[in-house]
């Protein structure tokens, strides 16, 4: 049973975990021919000569599958999950073909909204890691959560 988080049942340093997805080649280089066709992205050898020694994953791709996880996570907000925006987005290291990926999430504010007193924003720290627990991808998402009714 899933539990529907209202902004009023969230606390500042509530952690949540997602499951895992396996990236794997084939997915990259789809991606990638569609919405980021660079080399690195695409071509092995080419990804040599690179700053990526070897092919990676678009940060993009990163990012679509950060919200595929964030939306299957323990994360459950009520309204669902409503951008407002996002801040200080980091790519520290390189996705790659076979990585596993897992999103943990930090509530780190929460805002009642003055003008609509029937949601607010929860601003959470959002992790994207891979199996061997690096850092792949950081973001600080500003979420617009209803409030208990």
């Amino acid at each position: 049973m899933t539990t529907t988080h209202y902004l009023d049942d969230l606390s500042v340093g509530q952690k949540f975990g997602s499951g895992r997805l396996k990236l794997e080649l084939d997915a990259i280089r789809r991606f990638a021919g569609e919405f980021d066709p660079q080399a690195f992205h695409l071509d092995d050898e080419a990804a040599q000569a690179t700053i990526f020694r070897g092919l990676a994953a678009s940060g993009w791709h990163t990012a679509a599958l950060t919200m595929r996880l964030l939306v299957g996570s323990d994360f459950r907000p009520a309204g669902g999950i409503v951008g407002a925006g996002v801040d200080d987005l980091r790519w520290p290291r390189p996705v790659r073909p076979g990585d596993e990926l897992r999103v943990e999430s930090e509530v780190l504010e929460l805002r009642p909204s003055k003008s609509r007193p029937e949601q607010g924003i929860a601003r959470l720290r959002v992790t994207t890691l891979n199996q061997d627990d690096e850092v792949l991808q950081t973001y600080v998402a500003s979420l617009v959560v209803q409030r208990r009714p």
